[in-house]
């Protein structure tokens, strides 16, 4: 018998469980062994989760591995999230239109493929109390978390208007074509600089930041300078490392209502969790794991 690792107890795993695991290459320092393992736990599921490496030549038969062996889901990271498109045999309309996904389902060897990022951030943001519907929101950044939120938002948030600023050219303009034809709205692309985004900050009423800065190391920088947050401006930051960004630490103390991107992170996590199991995610057991890690 094997124990089930990171769980908070020992759960003694036998062959009736159902096996999920994360593809991803590096794959050994994710939180998702812990995240999923902890949750299994906490809901009592004959469910375990593991972690694989998996080079990029290799996917395509570990994906028809996982189907051979019965695996119940998988989690798909960096760099495999557009390349297993093409391994699935069926994806989800909105991971579709974002274009790359992150979660698989086996329904009785059927694969499923979904995207949960752009979910997590909309539930993440419900979860703060705070609306997107007929709200004026701006995305910050065009790049993979970027196009996945911007895109779920234009799908299922119903915003009044979307604006989205960035800084790589191409991929703004593919970002912004997607939207206007894959959804009901038309939103603003813009190269980002800085007349544009004072200019978009100040029409917007939700600000979603999905780059990379004021990440770990570079932790003491903003994209968005202070002097252009106000407090009814609600602020979301993907970013989870570090936890409250300099961006956040600004907008909460003039009065902004913000969301953290670990919210995002757990998320993103509960969506996969529910899809692969059917039940509601334990949030707050989850949410404990990351935050110790964090």
């Amino acid at each position: 018998m094997a124990l089930c690792p990171d769980a908070k107890t020992m759960t003694r795993i036998d062959a009736s469980f159902k096996v999920c695991a994360l593809l991803g290459f590096p794959a050994h320092h994710s939180m998702g062994p812990a995240i999923h393992n902890t949750a299994f736990e906490e809901l009592k599921l004959p469910f375990v989760y593991v972690a694989h490496d998996v080079a990029p030549a290799d996917l395509a038969a570990a994906i028809a591995g996982t189907r051979a062996l019965g695996y119940r889901g998988l989690s798909i990271t960096m760099p495999h999230k557009v390349a297993a498109l093409d391994f699935v045999d069926e994806v989800d309309a909105t991971a579709r239109a974002i274009g790359c996904i992150n979660t698989v389902v086996n329904d009785h060897g059927r694969l499923l493929g979904y995207n949960s990022d752009g979910q997590g951030a909309l539930d993440a943001l419900a979860r703060a109390g705070i609306a997107i519907s007929s709200r004026r929101v701006l995305v910050l950044g065009s790049g993979g978390a970027a196009r996945a939120v911007a895109m779920t938002v234009a799908l299922h948030g119903r915003p009044a208007e979307l604006e989205v600023l960035g800084v790589v050219e191409d991929e703004l303009a593919h970002l912004g074509r997607d939207i206007g034809e894959k959804s009901a709205i038309q939103p603003r692309a813009q190269r980002l600089d800085d007349t544009t985004l004072a200019a978009a900050v100040e029409r917007a009423e939700v600000l979603l930041h999905c780059t990379p800065v004021g990440m770990t190391p570079e932790k003491e920088r903003t994209l968005v300078p202070r002097n252009l947050l106000r407090p009814e401006l609600a602020v979301f930051d993907a970013v989870y490392n570090p936890r409250r960004t300099l961006l956040l630490k600004e907008a909460a103390a003039l009065g902004c209502r913000v969301v953290e991107g670990m919210e995002m992170f757990l998320g993103q996590a509960m969506v996969q969790f529910e899809l692969w199991t059917g039940q509601p995610a334990p949030a707050e057991a989850m949410r404990q794991v990351i935050e110790a890690r964090l």
